[in-house]
């Protein structure tokens, strides 16, 4: 069997139980479950810390891991991102007391307090920077207040527990990080990978894109087929009524909207958007 690592908790705990399940794969009962095993499909799902999973995939433990970009780098496990995953999305950035510091190079010198010293002590070298990194296991915006350190470098969603901190981020994102799935570092690849891969590749396909279907007439199909590409090419069927045809392609999701609006313009009628459950492209 295929031996997953999945995390047990946390942001990326739900939303990568939710794709797995969208792609066909059977899930834990309760959030108590370590270990699910869907027999049908050959799949063994190990429910685990997600900063953990790099460590027991780049071991070679276990098979393939669901976890953070952000914890696969800080983890320096011998594991390789093979495919983002489009959720989980964080900015990892720097912070301090507002107005202290504009840029990386005022890091010279100072204490900066993080849980991921496995991304900041490398970001720091090989920029030259010589600067003191403090590892805490959580609140580091509270670091500064208690006199630990000077800076601190966290991920970034709002942004609102820092000002309420009294802190403001500066310089450039040290990283932008998302769910992304890995394998171990140059082994091979395990048996039942590709169609689990292939799997997950569809659910990210069907949450991109909708399929459209719409009439148009003959001398309008081209410029309609421009407003609608699809991935390969768009099917065009013959209507019962003289002079029109029904074309179906598929469109991406965020502009579904304008395209419909730019067809009705065309002489487009009959404009249906329905969502795609899976596929195999």
């Amino acid at each position: 069997m295929l031996k997953v690592a999945v995390p047990n908790k946390g942001a990326l705990a739900e939303a990568a139980s939710l794709m797995l399940t969208e792609a066909g794969y059977r899930q834990r009962r309760t959030s108590k479950d370590l270990v699910a095993v869907d027999a049908d499909n050959e799949v063994e799902f190990f429910y685990l810390r997600p900063r953990d999973i790099a460590i027991y995939v780049g071991e070679g433990t276990l098979d393939v891991g669901l976890t953070g970009r952000d914890l696969l780098l800080d983890s320096g496990a011998n594991a390789t991102e093979q495919a983002s995953l489009g959720f989980g999305g964080s900015t990892f950035r720097w912070a301090a007391p507002a107005g202290a510091m504009s840029d990386v190079r005022d890091l010279a010198g100072a204490r900066i307090a993080t849980s991921y010293p496995g991304i900041v002590q490398p970001y720091l070298a090989e920029r030259g920077i010589d600067a003191s990194v403090v590892r805490l296991d959580g609140a580091v915006e509270s670091s500064i207040r208690l006199g630990v350190a000077d800076a601190i470098a966290d991920v970034v969603e709002t942004g609102s527990t820092l000002r309420q901190a009294g802190l403001e981020v500066f310089g450039e994102p040290i990283l932008s990080s998302e769910a992304v799935l890995i394998t171990r570092t140059g082994a091979d690849e395990p048996a039942g990978y590709g169609t689990f891969k292939r799997r997950l590749d569809s659910v990210l396909v069907a949450r991109t894109y909708v399929m459209m279907d719409y009439d148009i007439r003959v001398e309008h199909v081209e410029k309609a087929v421009e407003l609608t590409p699809g991935i390969e090419s768009p099917t065009v069927s013959p209507l019962h009524r003289e002079g029109w045809v029904a074309v179906r392609s598929m469109v991406p999701r965020e502009a579904s909207q304008r395209v419909m609006d730019d067809l009705y313009a065309l002489g487009g009628r009959g404009i249906l958007v329905t969502d795609i459950l899976s596929c195999r492209i």
